[in-house]
């Protein structure tokens, strides 16, 4: 097997890179142990939340034989981590374009065989970049020496890729009773590596940010990226070592496909969008979907936003959607924020029929007041967000992987350098705001929004203009890419 760490596009390490390299994946061997010669169990189950919607299957490992044999003729794996909720989002988008192709997507989370080194070792950094995001929201000395350079520089160079390739090699094992000839979309870079290493043969490596870092790159797959803006610094590594010129990517390497959206967003692009200026006419309450990650990082500001629209909720001019994912503790946390939160909010807590209903209702129904959703269920907790972007008018998130869905945006402040070029691109494309640095210009754009008709409808409209242009089809793209690449072969 070749060693990714050494050349990488041709582009050879130095022996102090190399090293480095080495002497990363010894001290995590050291710690979490080395199961390259491990004979891991594998089975196939229904997916209890994206079964029904999505025909969805599970890749347990570890945990015993039995189950669903896998289609190798009609069967796409989706290679995820559990890392925030961004891969995850990506990866449903994955499995629910495979599902409207005909396809069986298989979900394999490597974040999720508590036994495996591969999971030890993903843990490990999911940690660390937790605690990274949370210290940067809190401390602006941090953010501005350590976080933002590290987001948008460390990230970048190829000496980091070469450590994380032989990193990776400690995460193969778990592919080792997988059928090598099914294909396998990689939502992070870690499976995308992983699998290479263990010697899938049909590997894509779906890119998730708009910022060129070598922190993406799986050298042997095909790489897709979902903007124009972001191909060239890809194709010839744009300061990946400094200001060296590099040899570039080859061209076969590097995919552009549009956005990674799911089908459902997809196919009611333009129902969806009519519907939210068809309520803005008749002066309907305007309905803003909070998405809140599991750091919490941004939670003063999200308190800022729900205090600021309380007076406008009471009178019928705004409806709110507030999503914590599977973190109870941050909605107690914004409860405590804001005190009337929890008296003034319907919630809708681990029942997700309750919540599959409403969603659905909410579409072409009446919704008022303050509605906040939590589940204990990763994929409910995940996959909430999507159910309520069809029947919301706004989304308010900063910009990270939601940048890319097809509804109008308000952008907060990022959280990592890397995720400014998401509100540059939807800008842009004219689906989204400029990122808001602060407190008051984030409520000036709710309050656009809201006493304004102009930049509302003018996005509704250039959403289903960007869907004729392809914009948002990048998730069909990717699992047909995937599927050719087979055929080809």
């Amino acid at each position: 097997m070749t060693d990714k760490s050494k050349i990488i596009f041709g582009n050879k390490m130095n022996s102090g890179v190399q090293r480095k390299a080495e002497q990363s994946k010894q001290k995590y061997a050291k710690k979490y142990g080395d199961d390259s010669n491990a004979d891991y169990s594998v089975k196939l189950q229904k997916n209890p939340c994206l079964s029904e919607p999505l025909g969805v299957y599970d890749i347990r490992v570890n945990e015993g034989g039995g189950g669903l044999p896998f289609d190798t003729e009609k069967g796409i794996i989706v290679g995820n981590i559990r890392m925030g909720f961004g891969h995850y989002r990506i990866s449903i988008a994955m499995a629910s374009a495979a599902h409207a192709l005909g396809y069986t997507p298989y979900w394999m989370d490597l974040n999720s065989f508590p036994e495996t080194t591969c999971t030890k070792v993903i843990g490990a950094q999911n940690d660390l970049y937790s605690m990274g995001s949370r210290i940067s929201q809190k401390s602006r000395l941090f953010n501005k020496l350590l976080w933002e350079p590290l987001n948008y520089e460390g990230f970048r160079q190829l000496s980091y890729n070469a450590s994380d390739q032989k990193n990776s090699e400690l995460m193969a094992a778990v592919f080792k009773n997988i059928p090598k000839e099914i294909p396998l979309i990689g939502t992070h870079v870690w499976p995308a590596q992983a699998a290479l290493h263990a010697g899938m043969k049909y590997v894509v490596n779906a890119i998730p940010d708009n910022w060129p870092m070598a922190l993406h790159l799986a050298q042997g797959s095909v790489h897709t990226i979902q903007t124009h803006q972001s191909y060239v610094g890809y194709r010839i590594l744009n300061g990946m070592q400094k200001n060296r010129v590099l040899k570039p990517m080859p061209a076969d390497s590097l995919v552009y496909t549009g956005h990674y959206i799911d089908h459902e967003l997809t196919a009611n692009i333009e129902d969806d969008c009519d519907r939210r200026t068809a309520r803005k006419n008749d002066n309907k309450p305007m309905r803003f979907l909070l998405t809140i990650g599991g750091a919490g990082a941004q939670r003063k500001l999200f308190a800022a936003v729900i205090r600021h629209l309380i007076p406008a909720i009471s009178k019928r001019k705004a409806a709110l959607y507030i999503n914590v994912g599977d973190y109870m503790q941050v909605w107690e946390e914004l409860c405590e924020e804001f005190r009337g939160l929890s008296r003034a909010a319907v919630t809708h807590f681990n029942n997700w029929s309750d919540t599959v209903d409403f969603a659905q209702k909410a579409i072409d129904g009446d919704v008022h007041g303050i509605h906040a959703f939590c589940h204990d269920n990763i994929f409910e907790a995940v996959y909430c967000t999507n159910l309520l972007m069809r029947s919301c008018d706004v989304l308010v998130t900063k910009p990270s992987e939601l940048s890319f869905y097809p509804l109008p945006k308000l952008f907060l402040r990022r959280i990592g350098g890397h995720e400014k070029w998401g509100a540059i691109h939807s800008a842009e494309y004219g689906d989204g705001t400029l990122e808001c640095a602060d407190i008051p210009h984030t409520l000036q754009m709710i309050d656009m929004f809201m006493n304004e008709s102009t930049l509302f409808n003018d996005m509704c409209e250039q959403i289903k203009i960007n869907k004729i242009i392809g914009l948002y089809d990048g998730a069909y793209k990717a699992v047909e890419l995937a599927v050719k690449m087979k055929e080809r072969s």
